[in-house]
């Protein structure tokens, strides 16, 4: 951090079977689990390899990425199959004030510095920012889904 600016580096980067954003049909947002056999890879640039030490140990994993072909940010988004607008933070939508994105991801396999996942709701070449596991923590129980009820999106 410097000043009030972040300074974000990737640590590596997506490979997926959605090419572009429009790629990914609109529709599987709406359907609870529907990312869950879309299969992909997670690539880790050689010098931060070292820091995968003991990742296989998990069954899932917190991926923070950055939507690099997100096209500005808006503050109230129209969510797929939705008629209203919402608050962006209300949503997934790409087009936030920081293009960020968070994502839990199964890992299947790890071969170096390649991570083989499913659940891939990124497009090829996401810049990955961090990897964290998905821990007992992170399971919560009771939650509300405010407006996007049993849409799972």
């Amino acid at each position: 951090m410097k000043g009030n600016k972040f300074v974000l580096k990737p640590i590596g980067i997506v490979h997926s079977p959605f090419k572009e954003p429009t790629d990914i049909p609109r529709d599987m947002n709406r359907l609870p689990g529907a990312f869950a056999k879309v299969r992909g890879e997670l690539e880790i640039f050689p010098e931060y390899a070292k820091g995968l030490k003991d990742v296989d140990a998990f069954s899932h994993l917190i991926v923070i990425f950055a939507f690099h072909k997100s096209t500005g940010a808006n503050l109230l988004s129209k969510p797929p199959g939705e008629t209203r607008f919402r608050g962006v933070f209300s949503t997934r939508s790409p087009h936030r004030p920081n293009a960020l994105g968070l994502t839990v991801v199964k890992l299947a396999s790890r071969k170096g510095n390649i991570l083989g996942v499913s659940g891939i709701d990124m497009v090829e070449g996401t810049p990955i920012l961090d990897i964290k596991p998905y821990t007992a923590r992170d399971r919560k129980s009771g939650i509300r889904t405010g407006w996007i009820g049993g849409h799972g999106f």
